[in-house]
C-alpha cells in the first residue's frame, strides 16, 4: 500500500522505472516494508493551518488598509488574529483528532465484546465481508478459519472491513503544533512588511502592496504543499489556493473600505 502511494506521488515527476519497482518488490522488502507501521504524516495539518493563517491574517491587512487605519493598528490587529485564532484552529485540531481517537476506541471495545458474546455472528460477518471479494467455497471457509482464530487479528479485521478505520498513528498534540506553528509562521508574513515599516520609518513604500505579494507568495507556497495532499496539479492547486485567498483579502478590503467614515 505505501509503494502504491510513494508512486502516485512520483508521478508528478515521472514515472518510476520498472527495475526501481521490481527491486522494492522483493519478498524481504515486502515483509519488512507490512511489518513495519507507517510514520505519522502531519502535512496536512501543516498545509491547511498555514492557508488559514496567511487568509485570515491577510484578510485582517486588507480591512484596516481599506479603512485607512495606521500600520500600528495593523500589527496589533494582525498580531492579536495571529495569536487568537491560530490558538483557536489548534485547539479544534486537538479536540478533533482526539474525538475521531475516542469514536475508534468505542468501536473497538464494542467490537470485542461482539466478539466475546456472539462469535458465530462475528464469524457470518467475516464470510459474507469476504465472499464479497470473490472467496467461495473451502476458499471461503479457510480464510473465515485462520482470520477468527487470532483474536487481535479477528478485531482489527472487522475495525478496517466492517467499520472503515484505517490505520490510526497520528498524535492530538502533535497535529495541533503543527497546524499551530503553520498558522503562526505563515500567517505572521502580510504583516512582516509593517512591522519592517515600523521598525524603519520612512523606507517602506506601499507596504500594503508588498504585504499583498508576499501574501500571494505564500498562498501559492502552500497550494503547491497543498497538492501533495488533494493530489492535484501543483500549478492547478497554487491557482486555487491564490484565487481562494485573494478573494478574501478582496473582500475584506471592500468592507474596511466602505466602513472607513465609521472610525
Amino acid at each position: 500500500m505505501r509503494i502504491l502511494s510513494s508512486t502516485r506521488a512520483g508521478r508528478s515527476g515521472g514515472d518510476l522505472p520498472i527495475e526501481h519497482l521490481r527491486s522494492e518488490h522483493v519478498p524481504a522488502l515486502v515483509r519488512d516494508r507490512l511489518r513495519s507501521p507507517p510514520p505519522p504524516r502531519y502535512l496536512r495539518d501543516f498545509v491547511y493551518g498555514a492557508i488559514d493563517g496567511v487568509v485570515t491574517t491577510f484578510a485582517v491587512v486588507a480591512g484596516v488598509a481599506g479603512a485607512g487605519l495606521s500600520s500600528g493598528v495593523v500589527i496589533v490587529l494582525g498580531l492579536a488574529n495571529l495569536v487568537a485564532d491560530g490558538f483557536s484552529m489548534a485547539v479544534s485540531n486537538f479536540l478533533g483528532t482526539r474525538a475521531e481517537h475516542q469514536q475508534r476506541q468505542r468501536a473497538r471495545r464494542e467490537e470485542e465484546r461482539q466478539v466475546r458474546l456472539v462469535p458465530e455472528g462475528e464469524r457470518e460477518e467475516v464470510r459474507q465481508i469476504f465472499a464479497d471479494k470473490g472467496f467461495d467455497g473451502a476458499d471461503l471457509e479457510r480464510v473465515v478459519e485462520v482470520i477468527t482464530s487470532d483474536r487481535q487479528v479477528w478485531i482489527d479485521t472487522m475495525m478496517s472491513e466492517e467499520l472503515g478505520y484505517g490505520e490510526d498513528s497520528a498524535n492530538p498534540l502533535r497535529a495541533a503544533a503543527t497546524t499551530l506553528v503553520a498558522f503562526v509562521t505563515l500567517g505572521f508574513l502580510p504583516l512582516l512588511i509593517f512591522v519592517v515599516e515600523a521598525l524603519t520609518p520612512g523606507r517602506i513604500d506601499r507596504a500594503f502592496a508588498w504585504s499583498a505579494a508576499l501574501a500571494m507568495v505564500a498562498f501559492a507556497a502552500v497550494g503547491m504543499l497543498k497538492a501533495r495532499v488533494v493530489q492535484q496539479p501543483p500549478w492547478r492547486s497554487a491557482l486555487e489556493t491564490v484565487a481562494l485567498g485573494g478573494a478574501a483579502a478582496a473582500l475584506a478590503y471592500v468592507v474596511g473600505a466602505l466602513l472607513q467614515g465609521l472610525v
